[in-house]
């Protein structure tokens, strides 16, 4: 479950909230004025996320590296043209 607390009771209640994102693998955002500043998550999700994030930011190198001498128009046109298989593809699936 995600829930949301101000940041001054995060401070006050530190660790009654570090045991429920712990042990009962809550998630809290953590706001200011209302608006989300940070968030608290357990250790396996935030595994998870920094392993997605390393994984694209691999990806978005690799992209870069093969597209380096591509021109905008043309990586445009390649992404047109991919978008339009897969959207073929998806629609004969079905």
């Amino acid at each position: 479950m995600i829930r949301e607390a101000p940041a001054m009771m995060v401070r006050q209640k530190f660790g009654e909230i570090l045991n429920e994102v712990q042990y009962r693998r809550g998630r809290v955002v953590i706001t200011k004025a209302g608006k989300p500043v940070a968030a608290l998550v357990d250790m396996a999700l935030f595994e998870k996320i920094r392993r997605l994030d390393e994984e694209f930011e691999r990806m978005k190198d690799g992209m870069a590296k093969a597209f380096a001498k591509v021109s905008v128009e043309e990586g445009g046109a390649l992404v047109d043209e991919a978008f339009r298989k897969a959207r073929k593809q998806k629609r004969t699936r079905k």
